[in-house]
């Protein structure tokens, strides 16, 4: 749960937004979907006290005087969920093109990519693996005022297998690179989840199988055994504290699943007995399935090197198809977009895929709502305009359940109840 930043109503202005004040505030709107009902709310108004609402009702009016934003004619939702991104990254920086920079230069986009995505809609992300716990450090920033930015669950650094996905695949020995979170066996991987969480982790993720970006790793292939995937989600839950598994392999995801996972990253090239398992355990899937095209039409010029890009035009389609027969099958889907592999600014772009692929409109908006508050374990906190949530939106001109391209361009945002410049 993210706490109401403390604002001061300088640092507001100077960042251009309007400072959240104790004092009682209303939006109103030409119609709100209700995204629980799939149906929409004609004149809605929102009552909004110290950064939450108070109360949602239909053509109710504003005490004479009120602080009111009115968002006459448009469309309000809940502020969108991304719940796979990498904020410190960006992907015109590929294969070995970053070695050129500095390591705080990662984290200084880090700060632009927050805004990016809240500007484009996402007023909550899943941060799923950063270097150095730039994010972290974004995160808490966030919190205290000093940056616009959406609320954060951090998974800090990713664990992962030594040589594996997750580990640093680019160097050779003489350059002794690995990341620090790696760990062999399930005592030591026990360990990297008390470390990360220990440095901020609000969030576990971990590598059951190679994948494109790193070198030397095949995404279809398990790395981590089922014991050690059973350690990492048990200690991950011990602390309090959900799992997420990067899984591309049937092999891994299956392994994943039954070890208790909360969420499975990506899901490539997972079966029809890996999607009735996640359907038992009521495990979500988060598929990535818009940033293909984005990596096979730029990758190159970014540096990406071919045994990635290989990789990618091997699953892509494949992806896609199982996304389908995923949710053809019933099981539980949530947003998640890699941002970071794609600019973050383009993510909504992704609501366009997931209904050519066979979601409805609503159902696609449900995966980046009420679905993925529920995956965060926020429930009735975000995702959702009614009372008790926080008061983040977004407005459209548009109408998403005609056309949910829409959310490829949003108009306003608000977060906590201060309009975003």
């Amino acid at each position: 749960m993210k706490f109401a930043p403390r604002l001061l109503a300088a640092t507001a202005l100077a960042l251009g937004a309007t400072p959240a004040l104790a004092e009682t505030s209303y939006v109103t709107a030409g119609r709100m979907l209700d995204v629980e009902s799939g149906r929409y709310v004609q004149n809605p108004l929102i009552t909004i006290i110290d950064g939450k609402i108070a109360a949602v009702e239909s053509g109710g009016t504003a005490p004479a005087g009120a602080n009111v934003r009115d968002l006459a004619g448009m469309t309000i939702l809940p502020g969108l969920i991304d719940m796979h991104v990498h904020l410190d990254g960006r992907p015109e920086y590929g294969g070995y093109s970053g070695l050129q920079f500095t390591d705080r230069f990662w984290t200084v986009l880090g700060v632009v990519n927050a805004g990016k995505m809240l500007k484009a809609g996402f007023t909550s992300v899943r941060n799923l693996g950063a270097d150095d716990y730039n994010v972290v450090g974004i995160d808490q920033a966030i919190e205290e005022g000093w940056l616009q930015g959406p609320r954060i669950v951090n998974a800090a650094h990713a664990l992962g297998a030594t040589g594996g996905h997750c580990d640093s695949t680019f160097l050779p020995p003489s350059f002794d690179s690995k990341s620090p979170a790696v760990g062999d066996g399930p005592a030591e991987l026990r360990k990297r989840v008390r470390e990360q969480r220990k440095y901020g982790a609000e969030v576990i993720k971990a590598c059951a199988t190679g994948g494109v970006f790193s070198r030397n790793t095949a995404p279809g292939v398990q790395q981590l055994t089922l014991e050690e995937l059973t350690a990492i989600a048990e200690e991950a839950h011990f602390w309090g504290l959900k799992a997420a598994a990067h899984a591309h392999g049937a092999a891994g995801i299956k392994a994943a699943i039954r070890a208790g996972f909360d969420t499975i990253e990506h899901a490539s090239y997972i079966d029809d007995e890996g999607i009735a398992l996640a359907r038992q355990r009521g495990t979500f899937l988060s598929m990535d399935v818009f940033n293909t095209e984005y990596t096979l039409s730029k990758g190159a010029e970014n540096g990406v090197l071919e045994e990635n890009l290989a990789k990618e035009r091997a699953l892509s389609q494949v992806q896609r198809d199982n996304f389908r027969k995923a949710h053809k099958a019933g099981a539980k889907m949530v947003f998640g977009s890699d941002a970071g592999v794609m600019p973050h600014e383009d993510v909504g772009g992704q609501f366009r895929v997931m209904v050519e692929y066979g979601m409805t409109p609503i159902e696609a908006i449900r995966a980046a709502t009420i679905n993925a508050a529920d995956a965060l374990g926020q429930s009735g906190e975000v995702g959702i305009l009614k009372a008790g949530a926080w008061a983040d939106l977004i407005a459209l001109n548009g109408d998403p359940l005609a056309d949910v391209g829409e959310l490829a361009d949003v108009d306003f945002v608000m977060k906590g109840g201060v309009a975003v410049d």
